[in-house]
């Protein structure tokens, strides 16, 4: 374990400035046989999609033996959008390994006689990013299994192994209620949203309402009128409001819409789980006579069982397949929190724990980086490809590379690459994707079996309209590029 020292808060938030990595100048700069320029058929992509070659980075390298193949301004400091999580997963894997899990406390403070508990609940979160509604219902069908059917005290949630996030859901692009714009918690219930089903029943006139997770004092209109006509942007149709209280539809829904979800961040966070333990306690059959409320664990008091996560493979699966911003932010802490055990884990000592990372596993330090959090989504965030490209070597030499390598999308088959135009199954690339950024970084197999560590990030207002030069990009590498 790095031994690494608690950095000092700041009143505001601001990103934190490390120190790139040294590369071999003939690693990243080229050298024999490699080729200068984009190629020809990536330039001529660029060019339709009015994106400047400027704008654009690029490395390839053969993975293990790290000779560089292209080079294209791969040591400027650009925004890499979510190709950000690849530094926060790989550390992970690194520090605590694959196998590691987080652990959520459940302990019961008075008497249990005859299923009563004259007494509480107490349950302490440690960053848990999977205690999704099923597993919710799992620790308190496990705390009805012990015996409890009526709690008379509180149930308190001990949320303390993480710092108060800092700003508001909205501070990123002003959209509170996207899933992506939720903060970090040490008990994150359920990615603190709601779900919303909607099923079109012609024979009635309405599409029926379905919501989960239930949640204490939450009163949903359960239909909707249908309506005739295509099915363009349904969500606006519906006129939602939504409150802690309730939520109304004032539209209609198209029939030709068929089934449809559509999953929310709820609008006071600050409030959710406690109106999700309640909500379900109560839908379990269970009785409570106190509340769900914040509070501390008592000490010492033991654990009566333990809520475990999947194994951290999994959970860095789902970060980088589908690039979960919100597991990212928790992965993040929890490395905070693991490296300062004691400590309430903050944004600023999960950066200081990554830039020790940095500087011990993979070299003295060079050039500008700032890393702003865990997840890359982020205005402030400036990392380069050759940065990117060393850190994808490391993790191709390293004992967690099958992890790593089999976490990320793989190219026209699944997660966030499943649309793309590159043949399909030849390239494991994490994505990234903000408003003027677009990037892909991982492992292409070519056509001699060579495998190769490719970053391309473009930082340009046309940047989402570069993504068939990626593709390009992608084949040119299939071909053992410079081959030809």
């Amino acid at each position: 374990m790095l031994s690494i020292k608690h950095a000092p808060q700041r009143k505001r938030r601001p990103a934190l400035l490390l120190r790139a990595l040294a590369l071999p100048a003939a690693l990243v700069c080229g050298g024999a046989g490699a080729v200068e320029g984009l190629p020809p058929e990536v330039e001529a992509a660029l060019q339709r999609a009015r994106v400047p070659p400027q704008a654009v980075s690029v490395l390839i390298q053969e993975a293990g033996s790290g000779r560089t193949v292209l080079s294209h301004a791969a040591r400027t400091p650009v925004n890499p959008a979510s190709l950000a999580k690849l530094l926060t997963t790989a550390a992970a894997l690194d520090l605590l390994s694959p196998a590691w899990t987080w652990a959520t406390p459940v302990g019961l403070q008075g008497t249990l006689q005859d299923g009563v508990l004259d007494g509480s609940v107490f349950i302490k979160g440690s960053g848990d990013p999977k205690l999704v509604m099923e597993r919710v219902w799992l620790l308190l069908r496990r705390l009805q299994q012990m015996g409890v059917r009526e709690i008379r005290g509180d149930v308190v949630l001990d949320e303390s192994a993480f710092a108060a996030a800092p700003g508001q859901p909205a501070d990123f692009d002003g959209e509170s209620l996207r899933p992506y714009n939720v903060l970090p918690s040490a008990l994150l219930l359920n990615y603190k949203a709601v779900t919303y089903t909607f099923l079109p029943d012609p024979a009635r006139g309405v599409a029926v309402v379905a919501v989960e997770p239930p949640l204490a004092g939450l009163t949903v209109d359960r239909s909707v009128p249908l309506a005739p006509g295509p099915c363009q942007d349904w969500s606006a149709a519906l006129k939602p409001s939504f409150t802690a209280t309730q939520t109304r539809f004032a539209g209609s829904y198209a029939t030709a819409c068929g089934e449809k979800t559509w999953p929310l961040a709820d609008p006071t966070p600050a409030s959710y789980n406690q109106r999700l333990i309640e909500g379900l306690w109560r839908e379990m059959g269970g009785t409570l006579r106190g509340r769900v409320r914040d509070g501390r664990w008592p000490e010492p008091l033991a654990p009566a069982f333990e809520m475990r996560s999947p194994p951290l493979l999994e959970v860095v699966r789902e970060i980088n397949k589908f690039s979960n911003n919100v597991m990212a932010q928790q992965l993040f802490l929890t490395l905070a929190a693991q490296q300062n055990p004691g400590v309430p884990a903050t944004p600023e000592a999960a950066r200081e724990v990554l830039r020790r990372w940095l500087a011990e596993r993979l070299g003295e330090s060079t050039a500008d980086l700032v890393i702003d959090n865990g997840s890359g989504l982020s205005r402030e965030t400036r990392m380069s490809a050759a940065l990117l490209g060393r850190l994808l070597q490391r993790a191709y030499d390293s004992p967690w590379m099958p992890e790593l390598m089999s976490s990320l999308p793989i190219s026209g088959i699944d997660g966030t690459l499943r649309r793309s135009r590159a043949t399909p199954g030849r390239a494991h690339l994490k994505t990234g994707s903000l408003r003027d950024v677009a990037a892909r970084a991982g492992y292409v197999l070519s056509n001699s079996g060579q495998r190769y560590v490719l970053v391309v990030i473009v930082n340009h207002p046309n940047a989402q309209a570069a993504r068939p030069a990626m593709d390009a990009l992608v084949q040119w590498t299939l071909k053992d590029g410079p081959a030809r």
